[in-house]
């Protein structure tokens, strides 16, 4: 299994770094790569790496949505509500519908059975759709309407409330008798229970974190184990109670942002770093998953419902946004971005055949062929309307997000000590700004230009004062100031 970890490793940042220097998103060059390596193809990975690939690919969606929810600020939230509420549920029934359409003449199956092949179908990745929102949201795109909020929130949703309908249809079929008005219950309680599950735990990380001053490293940790912990949970009570534990893990992070901001932005930022080889796992991965094999048997036909559907859900993404303050090539943007499938495909596609659907084999054949069409060409539709259509911050906060961790500043809170006396002060203030510099300062021949810097307003801790009184210090720190390491160190507890 070690060989196969290398070699997820490798390739898969030499897939990233091919592709994005076509410009495309990296994510493609790695499912590619997973294809390639897998059983399917050279079949050079490991069966262990296989059997261990759904947690390793649950671990990496944890990772990706935690660092979705440490972005989701409240005001964002409340502004983009409505139309996340819509999109998490209208475009999926329109594609389901559009699937039953035309699937029992073009696949030969009955109109159940197309339920069932639309509720798998109607899935939006949010593997592959929340690592290019949350980039977006690092370079300023989109943000002002909170565009790329609102397709976190919808995505994610959108998967509790299809697998619910995938479970009525496949029950149905079963011939056994099932309540649909109480599984359509479990919908809202599965997503109360989600987020539920995840305020409690992220209320008491706060509590922790603000109690004891851990180093970054370690506070990452402990929130990435009790994500994996609330998993556990769903799985736990699956067949009791439904609880939506992947909005838990945005919860988490989302509670830490509201109570404990500059904690947030320091676990966000190691997130940042762990992403790195979770990003990796997960979509070579999830490339190895699939099987082209299966997906070929789908043919031309298979390409037809995929297609058909996938006009369906644009019109129901589209209606899903009127009314919103959206430009027409911002829905344009959003109707594209929903349509990525990937993650759910491969997690319940073969379910209908173990099941022993009669047509098992053509609804796995569908699925699986959806995400060869859909995932690559969602991913690479998402960068390139992103980059061209969304409203772009003359001087984004994101720059400011890169020169923090270019730099290694505190945040506020933080205890520092100073390399030459030894003494021992406490970051109480911190501001963003623009400051003007020379092109001699730059190496540039250009006129003056505008850089980010952050101030930090030190106190030096004091038993006798309260913190804003007694001695304090101010530095600036930018791109050609001082540097924050040669002077300082940050302290911790453990």
């Amino acid at each position: 299994m070690a060989f196969s970890l290398a070699l997820i490793i490798v390739l898969g940042l030499m897939g990233d770094y091919l592709f994005r220097r076509m410009s495309l998103p990296g994510l493609v060059g790695m499912l590619i790569v997973g294809l390639i390596v897998g059983p399917q193809i050279l079949d050079i990975m490991s069966p262990q790496m296989m059997q261990v690939s759904a947690d390793f690919r649950m671990i990496a969606l944890i990772v990706i949505l935690l660092r979705a929810g440490f972005e989701l600020h409240k005001d964002t939230l409340n502004r983009v509500g409505r139309a996340a509420l819509t999109m998490s549920a209208v475009p999926a029934v329109f594609e389901i519908v559009g699937v039953v359409l035309v699937g029992p003449s073009l696949l030969h199956i009955s109109y159940l059975e197309a339920a069932i092949l639309g509720s798998i179908l109607a899935a939006v990745s949010p593997a592959v759709v929340v690592p290019l929102m949350i980039d977006f949201m690092d370079r300023g795109r989109g943000t002002k309407k909170g565009i790329p909020t609102l397709l976190l929130g919808a995505s994610s949703v959108d998967d509790v409330f299809v697998i619910v309908l995938f479970t009525i249809f496949l029950g149905m079929y079963g011939g056994g008798e099932i309540n649909v008005a109480a599984k359509l219950a479990e919908i809202p309680l599965s997503i109360g229970l989600g987020i539920l599950v995840g305020i409690i735990p992220g209320y008491a990380l706060v509590r922790v974190f603000q109690r004891y001053d851990w180093k970054p490293p370690k506070r990452t940790l402990l929130v990435v184990a009790v994500a994996i912990l609330l998993t556990w949970l769903e799985h736990a009570f699956q067949k009791t109670v439904p609880i939506a534990s992947l909005l838990g893990v945005m919860a988490i992070g989302f509670i830490i942002l509201e109570k404990a901001e500059p904690i947030a932005h320091i676990i966000s930022h190691k997130l940042k770093t762990v992403w790195v080889l979770a990003e990796l796992l997960l979509f070579v991965l999830v490339g190895a998953q699939v099987n082209i094999h299966v997906a070929w048997q789908a043919g031309l036909t298979g390409t037809l419902v995929i297609l058909v559907g996938l006009v369906f859900r644009s019109v129901g993404t589209y209606v899903s946004l009127l009314g919103t303050p959206l430009t027409w090539k911002e829905k344009l943007f959003c109707v594209v971005a929903y349509i990525p499938k990937a993650t759910v495909q491969a997690a319940i596609g073969a379910v209908p055949l173990a099941a022993g659907v009669a047509s098992g084999d053509v609804i796995l054949a569908v699925a699986v062929l959806s995400i060869l069409i859909t995932a690559p060409l969602g991913a690479i539709g998402i960068k390139i309307l992103g980059d061209r259509m969304l409203d772009y911050e003359e001087r984004p906060v994101y720059r400011f997000k890169e020169l923090r961790g270019d730099l290694k500043l505190p945040r506020v809170g933080e205890r520092v000590r100073n390399k030459i006396d030894g003494a021992v002060w406490k970051i109480i203030e911190e501001k963003e700004k623009w400051i003007e510099v020379s092109p001699e300062r730059i190496g540039s021949k250009n006129g003056k230009r505008l850089l980010p810097a952050i101030e930090l307003r030190y106190w030096k801790e004091d038993a006798s004062n309260a913190p804003g009184t007694g001695k304090t210090l101010i530095y600036r720190y930018s791109q050609v100031d001082l540097s924050f390491q040669d002077h300082w160190e940050v302290l911790y507890d453990w």
